[in-house]
């Protein structure tokens, strides 16, 4: 069963270029499988190799050594038409086709089922009116490219995709050109998509908040530890997202939260006690910034000469500094008594 829901498997694979008459390898003994129904995404530092794992995946460049398989198959026996009715590509560069309707750019995806002067047929428009409409710009179809947002283009180019039947679907950077509500919608469809259509969709990203949140798999590239996959939280929680990135002297991964952030290098301590789990975020989130050291108040009792502060609502706080208290009724008014401490 696992078997069949491999779609590409790579062992001991070895990725690079050639530079002159020179090669430049950029990873070796990487092992990896890719499996339908599964969002997976590709993480690590600029730089780290992810473009060159997708461009080998693709087929676009070969690998310097190892295997890989398509569909239980070396790569290396398809033919170009063959392999473009297996792997669909999703490019992070701007669609400069603005003269082409929604539906005329997406049909282009039906190239290897009907040649470059193929007619479509009625099964290959309803292929394209199903893709456009799973990707939620059917009612758009007769719109030119160019009255798109970037967010309704990478949609259509996602469609383009689809309509190419392919059961991979390899993405690079989808979502590097989009605002932020764009690049939710990009990532909430793409896993919608892989479950829904049963496609293997890998893609790189730096988006890693939402990666985080919707990848049922991750695969991590750094330059010391190769490629680590596994499942998301798998990989979370055994402290390998520290490993990602090597300038990391200044920057934390928060397990709670799921983000990376700056390093608090606290000057002073201060006791913070608060019921409401979201009002004790972004009140040590303030007081951070501002150099402070949030403890509990259990931490509290070994540093009876800490100042306090209780967090009861963002409209009131109550101060304690050396047996005199203080109530404050924003955070703006908090941070300036905290700022004198």
């Amino acid at each position: 069963m696992e078997q069949q829901a491999v779609v590409i498997e790579g062992k001991g694979l070895c990725i690079g270029y050639k530079v002159g008459k020179s090669v430049k390898q950029v990873h070796a003994g990487l092992d990896f499988k890719l499996r339908r129904g599964e969002l997976t995404c590709l993480l690590g530092a600029n730089g780290a190799g992810k473009s060159t794992l997708l461009r080998t995946l693709a087929a676009a460049q070969p690998p310097l050594g190892g295997e890989l398989d398509l569909l239980g198959k070396p790569v290396a026996v398809y033919s170009e038409r063959e392999r473009s009715r297996a792997i669909g590509v999703v490019l992070t560069d701007k669609t400069q086709v603005g003269g082409l309707t929604v539906f005329e750019l997406a049909a282009l995806g039906r190239q290897p089922h009907t040649g470059f002067f193929g007619r479509l047929s009625r099964e290959d428009k309803a292929i394209v009116g199903h893709a456009l409409s799973a990707v939620g710009v059917g009612e758009k179809a007769g719109h030119y490219i160019a009255e798109l947002s970037d967010g309704e283009r990478q949609k259509v180019m996602i469609a383009k995709a689809l309509v190419q039947e392919c059961p991979v679907i390899l993405l690079d950077e989808p979502t590097a050109f989009l605002d932020v509500v764009s690049r939710i919608e990009i990532m909430s469809l793409l896993h919608r998509l892989a479950v829904s259509e049963g496609k293997a969709i890998l893609l790189s990203t730096h988006d890693i908040e939402q990666a985080l949140v919707l990848s049922d798999r991750l695969w991590l590239l750094t330059p010391g530890h190769g490629l680590e996959c596994g499942v998301t939280e798998d990989l979370i929680l055994s402290g390998r997202m520290d490993a990602l990135f090597s300038r990391q002297e200044h920057i934390r991964f928060d397990l709670m939260h799921g983000i990376y952030s700056p390093t608090v290098e606290g000057r002073k301590c201060i006791c913070l006690r608060a019921e409401d789990e979201v009002l004790r975020h972004w009140t040590q989130n303030a007081l951070n910034r501002r150099g402070f050291f949030c403890l509990s108040f259990a931490e509290a009792q070994a540093q009876p000469s800490f100042p306090t502060l209780e967090a009861l609502s963002p409209h009131h706080f109550v101060l304690e500094v050396g047996g005199q208290s203080k109530v404050c009724h924003s955070f703006e008014e908090l941070l300036k008594s905290a700022d004198l401490l």
